[in-house]
């Protein structure tokens, strides 16, 4: 139960379709309610690669994926489709969500939530509206897909009961092929690569600065190393961020725009550092993507990544944006330390394989009918 599946384009909607299908190839019989629109605004059941996805969108303009007047709707197909477990999967503002939460608590079904974000500023509006105590109560196993945002929801919920159920990744498709050397140019230049949504809240004009100010720093420290960097994205901040960098004549720092999973990979290929400056990141796919493709990941200390980077292994974390332009100025200065963190990311796969997170999952649906037997 979402408000955002795919077609729109997102963390938690392409999390929830490759669980979906996931679960799915394991055996398991997987619908989806969602109020995101498909081709139409009308609503629609369909069915894919054993998953069946409803879609319950507004039949207004621009159907935003919010729907309040389907939950008598949705209570009839959970109390007749012989359901063993509803999932809801939660951002910061999920009405569509927070509603199924209740209708699937009605039905009588055993119910996990998971929280795709951070509960940061708004911390006191959750604990005022008081859902997640009141799930919490209701025998409801809460989860969120990091530590650092289990500890933002376990606060809400006035509980330290809330497990981590992390997001999922391909490890063979993102995994560099024997032959990565052949691939990659040789031409001395340290590659940084992010791949964000260009909003506010993802920092991309800190990513510009952190950027700038390593190759500041690397003047001084190596003066014939050189740095490129490929922001990969798009949104409303991105035309800002290109203004900036050409009135500065910043030529190599690339805004290409939006690339599809393959095409992003294989620049992961040819790259070598991956940079996020994010400070409310509950998880950060695009980050494990890219430690799971061989990059050294550079980041924010206390975000979601930390479940996924040890500093000085799989990358480095730091406190601060100064920080972290110091700390790339560095591993472009020293190669050989950038290619002790590229050796183990590539010789070691991260624990967030599909196959792990679907056991996961399951373990948390049996947590879930657990709790739900307590509380009745």
């Amino acid at each position: 139960m979402s408000d955002c599946y795919l077609p729109r384009v997102g963390g938690i909607e392409v999390q929830v379709h490759d669980l979906a299908h996931r679960l799915a190839a394991a055996g398991h019989e997987v619908e989806v309610v969602t109020a995101t629109a498909g081709d139409t605004r009308e609503h629609s059941t369909t069915s894919s690669g054993g998953v069946t996805v409803h879609r319950l969108p507004l039949r207004v303009p621009g159907a935003p994926p919010v729907n309040p007047f389907v939950k008598d709707e949705v209570a009839a197909l959970l109390r007749h489709g012989r359901f063993d477990v509803a999932h809801a999967h939660m951002g910061v503002v999920s009405p569509f969500a927070t509603d199924m939460v209740g209708v699937a608590l009605g039905a009588g079904l055993p119910t996990a939530t998971t929280w795709h974000c951070v509960l940061d500023r708004s911390i006191p509006v959750f604990r005022l509206l008081g859902h997640a105590r009141r799930w919490h109560d209701a025998g409801v196993a809460l989860s969120a897909v990091s530590a650092m945002a289990a500890e933002r929801v376990g606060e809400v919920a006035g509980t330290t009961d809330v497990h981590v159920l992390g997001n999922g990744i391909d490890v063979d498709h993102w995994r560099p092929p024997q032959d990565l050397g052949t691939q990659r140019p040789d031409d001395g230049v340290v590659r940084v690569v992010s791949a964000l949504r260009f909003v506010r809240r993802k920092r991309p004009g800190a990513l510009v600065h952190v950027l700038r100010g390593a190759r500041e720093r690397l003047h001084t420290l190596a003066p014939g190393a050189r740095l490129e960097a490929h922001l990969i994205g798009d949104g409303p901040q991105r035309r800002l961020v290109r203004a900036e960098l050409d009135r500065h004549g910043v030529d190599w720092v690339h805004t290409p725009g939006r690339l599809d999973r393959d095409a992003l990979r294989d620049l992961h290929w040819r790259s070598d550092a991956y940079l996020t400056t994010a400070r409310l990141e509950a998880f950060g796919i695009a980050a494990l993507e890219a430690r799971t493709a061989g990059l050294a990941v550079l980041a924010r200390k206390g975000t979601g990544v930390d479940d996924f980077v040890e500093d000085g292994r799989d990358g480095i974390l730091r406190s601060s944006d100064a920080g972290l332009a110091t700390a790339l100025a560095e591993l472009a200065a020293h190669p050989e330390e950038l290619a002790r963190l590229r050796a183990h990311n590539l010789g070691t796969s991260p624990a967030q394989s599909w196959e792990r997170v679907v056991d996961a999952t399951l373990d948390e649906y049996a947590r879930a009918r657990s709790l739900h037997e307590a509380a009745r």
